[in-house]
């Protein structure tokens, strides 16, 4: 990977003093499950404006996010998204980062009125599964050339 702008790299281990750029949204997301690397590579896709970075849940910087918001590290079975400085999960950070593409994607957020308990029901039971129904590689893909500034971590 390239060197990490100083906004985006962490001072230290310890999570506290973890510094982003807060002026580009952040996916961190398991970078071992097939289901998610697609995720990231559709928003690549569909992000003409370049704006979101990308960190993989096993990297020291995504384990220090997870761990900064309460997450668990020995298991990625959400996704973590950071928009303007707010923390998103389950269901609720796939609708936010859609609402961040524009429309038609920004349609999505007619999913955040279905009851929280029921879309973190339907979020855990494809998350629990998604290795046995997506598939799981190896190791985390490396990113292409024209890609590596936009992961960090």
């Amino acid at each position: 990977m390239t060197d990490l702008p100083q906004s985006s790299r962490p001072k230290s281990d310890h999570p506290s003093e973890i510094v982003l750029d807060v002026r580009h949204p952040l996916i961190v997301f398991d970078g071992v499950c097939v289901l998610c690397s697609g995720f990231v590579r559709m928003v690549v896709r569909l992000d003409r404006q370049s704006r979101f970075r990308f960190a993989t849940a096993q990297s020291p910087l995504g384990e220090a996010l997870f761990r900064t918001h309460g997450l668990r590290t020995d298991s990625y079975e959400t996704n973590l998204v950071l928009i303007d400085g707010v923390a998103f999960t389950r269901l609720d950070s796939f609708v936010a980062v859609m609402s961040e593409l524009g429309w038609p994607w920004r349609a999505m957020k007619a999913l955040l009125l279905l009851p929280r308990p029921l879309r973190d029901w339907l979020y855990d039971r494809i998350a629990k599964n998604r290795y046995t129904l997506f598939g799981k590689k190896d190791s985390c893909d490396i990113p292409a050339p024209e890609l590596r500034e936009r992961f960090l971590g």
